[in-house]
């Protein structure tokens, strides 16, 4: 009989658990669902260089690929909570240029910290505004310019999903 209690306990606190880890506020949604697009090079080049420093600040995983058109981390470990990023750099039929951001990780209890709050955080530090402030560093990275380039959809990680404006993001 308690163990009957005891299993419908842990289940009530698993349920719990889980129907509050999908939530994100709705202003962060917003601000990591603004497509990040720039119209002139000298802009361009800013945010773009803005973007590396980003990663490097926020990725717990060394950054495996910095070139023109993509930043890309090794990771996501196994299992592991922490962010993967990946950042491509796309020009534009109108002459603009196009940042996107995809971050991912690999454990079943969701990644830490939430994707939606990373890219809301790397759009606004890009572009220059004030950060929400729930994305910390989560440690250091060295950009090495040797290694692959991996600009080949088949390289995208393979639980991202796309959004309605074409950047990708999973948790």
């Amino acid at each position: 009989m308690k163990n009957k209690a005891l299993l419908a306990a842990l289940c009530l606190v698993a349920a719990t658990a889980c129907s509050t880890q999908g939530q994100v506020d709705p202003d962060v949604m917003q601000i990591a669902t603004r497509p990040l697009t720039c119209s002139n090079k000298a802009e361009c080049d800013l945010w773009w260089q803005r973007a590396q420093t980003w990663v490097a600040s926020h990725s717990k995983y060394k950054i495996e690929t910095a070139n023109d058109s993509l930043i890309q981390t090794a990771g996501p470990d196994g299992g592991t909570r922490a962010l993967a990023f990946q950042i491509t750099r796309a020009a534009g039929p109108d002459g603009t240029t196009t940042i996107g951001f995809s971050a991912h990780c690999d454990s079943s209890l969701g990644c830490k910290p939430n994707p939606w709050e990373a890219g809301a955080d790397f759009k606004q530090y890009v572009r220059g505004t004030a950060g929400t402030g729930a994305s910390a560093p989560q440690g250091s990275a060295t950009p090495s310019q040797n290694a692959p380039d991996a600009t080949h959809p088949e390289t995208m990680p393979r639980n991202t999903t796309r959004l309605p404006n074409g950047e990708a993001m999973s948790q």
